[in-house]
């Protein structure tokens, strides 16, 4: 099975790049299947990784920033593919 998480933050004003640049240095304890980043307005930044795994399994995820970076609390959440198309 493969599950994806999805880590989405909203910049602190001014802060978009900063937090793009912080999102990709965080490294996780094991490699993910695949991970990408995106940004988009608003200075959000969403980072996707995809495991083969259980969708209860217990899998690394990216951490909170420093408060001071982000307008509120990191959404997070997990869904378990059901094949292309």
């Amino acid at each position: 099975m493969t599950v994806a998480l999805m880590w989405e933050a909203r910049a602190a004003e001014g802060r978009g790049e900063e937090l793009l640049a912080w999102a990709r240095a965080q490294g996780l304890p094991r490699e993910p299947l695949r991970r990408e980043t995106f940004r988009a307005p608003q200075d959000r930044v969403l980072v996707l990784t995809w495991w083969d795994a259980p969708y209860d399994a217990d899998l690394p995820e990216l951490p909170e920033p420093a408060p001071e970076l982000t307008t509120r609390a990191v959404h997070r959440w997990r869904f378990e593919s059901v094949g292309l198309g």
